[in-house]
């Protein structure tokens, strides 16, 4: 058997830009229609689309939050994604922060991929975490979002997955847990070797400074090794906080993912070993 860390998937490894010219474009996938009240098409995610080698996934709020910033940072992040012509692949819907990076990106002519779970598509979209209040965030044939890709899937595992295979990189902008839940499974992937695919952070209004304490202080403990605080980048705006609704988190994320280089895993397990003795190419088959 080869050495595992040689096995992990080429597709699974990608790094932002290197493979670009490597891959050939991936075949359009079919469709299949979603039966009443919803009566739409629609690509389902059984049917394997091949990953966008360029595509970033975002993780962030379905809520607002507090600040005006916020959004911001999401549209000018939005913005610089489709300038640089890659395709976003997020949770789909168009509340809160969700709604605002994608709608960006639309706006700016770009390809946006949503992944969303049948049961949230079923009750009209993901609760406001924020206020408790049900909303119809996730509309299969909203006005204006015509040109997303909407990918239904059966699960919160599933959809993760499905957004993990079609992106090369993590940005997270703030949320709630969903959002920490997210970043931190993707950094986790990162340490044992599953991928090594960037995961980025916007640190807007120092949100995520509590984060990046938690792990700092995870190295001083002993759980965490020093090398890797480095799994997550953090991208961190200007020192006053009135600046941040203003400044260019797009152009700063963008940077920081062009100019990113993998820290080495520090566990290493063949992830396409299965139990019956058999290996599958799918290595997030076994998360």
């Amino acid at each position: 058997m080869s050495h595992p860390s040689s096995r992990l998937s080429s597709w699974f490894q990608r790094g932002p830009t290197r493979q670009k010219a490597q891959n050939a474009p991936p075949a359009p996938a079919s469709a299949s229609s979603i039966s009443s009240p919803f009566n739409c098409t629609m690509t389902v995610s059984g049917q394997k689309p091949e990953p966008e080698v360029r595509a970033v996934a975002v993780f962030c709020g379905s809520s607002p939050g507090n600040s005006p910033a916020y959004a911001a940072a999401a549209k000018s992040l939005g913005k610089a994604i489709a300038e640089a012509k890659r395709p976003l692949v997020y949770g789909g819907g168009s509340a809160g922060i969700m709604g605002a990076v994608s709608g960006a990106v639309l706006e700016a002519g770009g390809d946006v991929v949503g992944v969303t779970p049948y049961a949230m598509v079923a009750a009209g979209g993901e609760v406001d975490q924020s206020k408790g209040i049900h909303k119809p965030h996730i509309q299969l044939k909203e006005k204006g979002r015509e040109k997303v890709e909407t990918v239904v899937v059966n699960s919160m595992h599933e959809r993760k997955a499905v957004i993990a295979k079609r992106s090369c990189a993590f940005i997270g902008l703030p949320g709630g847990y969903g959002t920490f839940e997210e970043v931190l499974e993707v950094v986790c992937w990162s340490q044992v070797g599953i991928h090594s695919k960037p995961v980025i952070v916007l640190n807007v209004r120092n949100f995520y400074d509590p984060l990046r304490e938690l792990i700092r202080n995870g190295i001083r403990e002993g759980f965490i090794l020093e090398k890797n605080e480095h799994l997550v980048r953090f991208v961190d705006g200007p020192p006053d906080h009135a600046e941040h609704e203003t400044f260019d988190w797009g152009k700063a994320t963008l940077e920081t993912l062009d100019h990113w280089q993998p820290i080495a895993a520090s566990h290493f397990y063949n992830w396409h070993l299965r139990k019956d003795g058999k290996e599958e190419e799918d290595v997030l088959g076994a998360t």
